[in-house]
């Protein structure tokens, strides 16, 4: 008797009901679901469907589905069902992410005043940079990057500023899952040009997009870093080549990078080891060049 209580509190007798109608009812209740199970301490099943509005059966669907996301956890003991881990990992990105934005908007705001050009904000992700804070110059021709703006790591400033600071075994995992697309006729489409940019770029802390994305836009870039000394996104100076001309590189260049630091140690992150020796230089191009083939 004790047993066949407890498995009705936590599972259905029976739970082969009609399909969903659509994929997005289906993503509404279980979304639904999960912010009732967050809600609570440990629910049975019998009262997240009675909250959801759902059938037993349906409510027992999510929740096995959101468990093998690591959305959920249930207790067998208990027969209860909780918020799970996964839940939290996410949580904790979003932590971070509003963080970051929220720190380095001041910080942003002066690089825009210093080099009179539109600074960006930008994070890594798993195959690209997303861009998703921006301070913009006052000139009537400047870059705009609209929040959420998508750049491959290999023709953006922030991405290549990304990808000098990560080994190159996991440099090759992206390039290799990205690809080395060629947007204009500057893009470091070729895997030894790249590599060889990226050396430079560890070595004075900064990169240059010189219109490897779109022609007549030049940008300088800088890393910032976690609590890991990992690389997680950037800032950036981006403007019209007319006015970030070549000759203006040098002064720019430290800008960003000593505005990056800042970020770096507003969010409590490590700045970078030391730059590496002419060796070290030289093993992490053939490294990421026979990690790239195939």
């Amino acid at each position: 008797m004790e047993t066949s209580e407890k498995r009705q509190r936590g599972r259905p007798r029976s739970f082969n009901g009609p399909a969903e109608a659509t994929s997005v009812q289906s993503l509404d209740r279980a979304l639904r679901i999960l912010a009732i199970v967050a809600e609570g301490s440990g629910l049975s099943l019998s009262e997240i469907a009675a909250s959801s509005g759902l059938a037993a059966s349906t409510a027992y669907r999510m929740l096995t589905t959101l468990e093998n996301h690591g959305m959920v956890e249930f207790d067998g003991t208990d027969q209860l069902w909780s918020i799970g881990v996964e839940t939290y990992r996410m949580g904790a990105a979003f932590l971070r992410r509003r963080k970051l934005v929220d720190r380095a908007r001041i910080v942003m705001q002066e690089l825009m005043e210093k080099t009179g050009e539109t600074a960006n904000l930008g994070v890594a992700e798993d195959d690209c940079v997303v861009f998703v804070s921006q301070v913009e110059t006052h000139q009537a021709i400047r870059a705009f990057f609209r929040p959420g703006t998508r750049s491959s790591f290999h023709a953006s400033g922030i991405g290549k500023a990304v990808l000098a600071h990560l080994d190159p075994d996991r440099v090759a995992t992206i390039l290799r899952k990205a690809g080395l697309e060629r947007f204009t006729e500057n893009t470091l489409s070729d895997i030894s040009a790249l590599a060889h940019d990226l050396v430079r770029i560890k070595l004075r802390g900064w990169s240059v997009d010189d219109e490897e994305r779109h022609p007549g836009m030049r940008c300088v870039a800088a890393a910032i870093f976690n609590e890991f000394g990992e690389p997680i996104g950037g800032v950036s100076v981006s403007g019209p080549t007319v006015r970030v001309t070549p000759e203006r590189l040098a002064e720019i260049g430290p800008l960003v990078r000593e505005a990056a630091t800042e970020i770096t140690r507003m969010i409590g992150g490590l700045p970078p080891p030391s730059s590496p020796s002419r060796a070290a230089e030289r093993a992490s191009l053939f490294e990421i060049g026979a990690a790239r083939s195939p």
